[in-house]
């Protein structure tokens, strides 16, 4: 990925490149981030949520009771959510308020659900079950794998075989394998698929225990490889793995945690612990991935896949992305994935690379990027960045028709990012609503190309978000940044707070056509309203009277005042009774603004919208 701010750039095989004239730190990256970022652990940890069961299988209508469990002090009670939604709704399926689901009549597609259990006393905590969707009438047959275990044997609970590749070569549609808890020191991959008519190809950790692929000593076919690796396959679950230790030092080598490639249809990646998947090699060809769906066919497309309550940490990346989907890759979810400490991109949607061989279907599409919770993502001290804050919590580079909402970002260098490298290529049509980013080192939002000789963004819209405190770093980015190649976007119903600097708003560039429809936006700063700046359209503003004067922006924001969140310290961001920001915001209709805000309530109450991310 690149910005303004990089001498230069260039491609790699893993996508997003910079160079640097120096070279840092190297496998003590990540070991560094949590020192560098001013992210308190204890603030987090004051509050645990646990949910159970975390997976299962389910047939439409079928009903399951949930159970939570709440460690730490306060309220111990917890709100259920179906799809980051209070209480669900038909077409996601239903929650009581003591945890009785009801799975939809219809199955979604993806083909799976979500179910939340949101802390009362900290509604950033929260834990989530995942649940994949089958159709009536699938079946099959159930196998076992344990590291103790002879492939000799005939794979049953009593006589397991040994290697998880040799169960996958074993499996058929609607079978499932369970992996017994221990360490499996091989790569896997998958000759066979399920189907919608027979069911999904099941491979899981066994209940109660954790089964670890184990990369160490092992090599990288063909320069790029996954522990785990899918390709040309539909109708696969991986559930629950511990994937950890694939690591090169070669540039010529790509090491990946889980590898998706080529084309099919529901691949659900669900529940696994991926970490310390790392390259140590310098320079613009240094790339490793945690995740990474690759659409490398036309028209044949990666379509329907569910990447969903995974947790991804502790990566050394080079040039390349934690979580990233790139090419051919259509219809997709993304959601309630934690991502944290790794030294480049939380979770990046991409075209325009040529991953897939026809320029038209070159691009991830028709997805949504929803209820993640992403930290300590920095790029500075990078080998291919140098002393550099360009990593971003969720980057779209030349993807389209992508919503994002209900993420909670913060300790990251840029907390979310719509633009494109490519020249004449641009970002269109996302929707970011309803996300919580605070604390980053440079930019909270940011659009438009890095530098002129780049794409940009265009009829993407932003609204609804509370950004608090960012640009820590004093990079000059402010809240809310517009660079290269912006137009005909939406920036309206935000809340925007500075903190130290007092930078609300950095469109450094003069464009030719207007870069955004710029209104219904509360801007506060502690630095006070006189010593507060915007910049827009390379045009440097002191006062908030003085910006609207000029700028003819936000003819219909509040004053500038401060909108009385209820904390702030990242715990709870929403509105105290009596705040500027209640009801005071456009009502842009529920395709635009969502139907429920950042904690799952309904959007709009009695015909009024707040602004940020939260109705009170």
């Amino acid at each position: 990925m690149c910005h303004r701010v990089v001498v230069f750039c260039c491609k790699s095989l893993g996508g997003r490149a910079i160079m640097s004239d120096s070279f840092f730190l190297r496998l003590a990256i990540v070991l560094a981030i949590g020192a560098a970022l001013s992210f308190s652990a204890a603030q987090q940890a004051a509050v645990t949520v646990t949910i159970t069961p975390n997976y299962k299988a389910i047939l439409p209508g079928q009903k399951i009771q949930f159970s939570a469990a709440v460690g730490g002090g306060g309220n111990p009670g917890v709100t259920w959510q179906v799809n980051n939604i209070v209480g669900g709704s038909s077409a996601v399926g239903t929650i009581t308020k003591k945890g009785r689901f009801t799975a939809p009549a219809t199955i979604p597609s993806p083909a799976i659900v979500n179910v939340t259990a949101v802390s009362q006393a900290q509604p950033t905590v929260s834990a989530t079950a995942t649940l994949t969707m089958m159709a009536q009438g699938a079946s099959g047959s159930t196998y076992y794998v344990a590291s103790t275990g002879s492939d000799n044997n005939n794979g049953s609970l009593s006589a397991p075989w040994q290697h998880i590749q040799y169960a996958a070569n074993q499996a058929h549609a609607g079978d499932t394998v369970y992996a017994r808890g221990g360490i499996y020191n091989e790569l896997v991959s998958f000759p066979a698929s399920g189907s919608a008519a027979a069911g999904f190809i099941t491979f899981s950790s066994y209940p109660g225990e954790l089964a670890t692929l184990d990369g160490t000593g092992l090599s990288i076919p063909g320069g790029q490889w996954g522990l785990v690796t899918i390709v040309d396959q539909s109708y696969l679950v991986i559930n629950g793995f511990e994937v950890r230790n694939y690591k090169t030092d070669s540039r010529a080598d790509v090491p990946i945690g889980i590898y998706v490639s080529g084309a099919g249809t529901n691949v659900q990646i669900v529940n696994n612990h991926i970490h310390d998947i790392v390259t140590t090699a310098t320079g613009c060809g240094a790339n490793a991935f945690g995740l990474t769906v690759y659409g490398t066919k036309a028209p044949d497309s990666i379509n329907n896949i569910a990447i969903s309550g995974n947790e991804l940490d502790n990566l050394v990346l080079g040039c390349s992305e934690t979580l990233s989907l790139d090419g051919n890759v259509t219809n997709f979810a993304v959601t309630s994935n934690v991502v944290h400490d790794s030294n480049n991109i939380a979770i990046g949607a991409i075209g325009f690379e040529k991953v897939s061989p026809q320029v038209a279907y070159d691009q991830a599409r028709n997805g949504e990027i929803r209820g993640n919770t992403v930290y300590n993502i920095s790029s500075y001290g990078n080998p291919a960045y140098g002393k550099q804050y360009a990593a971003d919590g969720i980057y779209v580079d030349g993807g389209t028709l992508i919503t994002i909402e209900q993420n909670l970002i913060h300790n990251v260098d840029l907390g979310i990012e719509l633009a494109s490298e490519h020249h004449n290529k641009n970002t269109t049509y996302v929707t970011a609503r309803n996300n919580v980013i605070y604390d980053g080192n440079s930019a909270g939002i940011s659009i438009g190309g890095y530098a002129g000789g780049v794409g940009g963004t265009q009829n993407c819209t932003v609204v609804n978000n509370t950004l608090f405190g960012n640009d820590t770093k004093k990079t000059g980015s402010g809240e809310f940044q517009i660079q290269f190649h912006a137009s005909n976007n939406v920036f309206e119903n935000n809340i925007l707070y500075s903190t130290s600097q007092g930078l609300l708003m950095n469109g450094f560039v003069k464009s030719q056509t207007i870069p955004a429809t710029i209104d219904y936006n509360l801007y506060y700063s502690t630095v006070g309203e006189g010593s507060a700046s915007w910049n827009y359209q390379g045009k440097t503003y002191q006062g908030f009277a003085n910006y609207l004067a000029q700028t003819g922006n936000d003819k219909h924001s509040p004053a500038f005042s401060d909108p009385l969140f209820m904390a702030t310290d990242g715990t709870n961001f929403d509105l105290q009774s009596g705040s500027p920001a209640s009801a005071v915001g456009i009502d842009l209709g529920a395709d635009i603004a969502g139907n429920v805000d950042f904690n799952g309530n309904p959007r709009i109450r009695n015909g009024l919208i707040n602004l940020g991310a939260y109705e009170q």
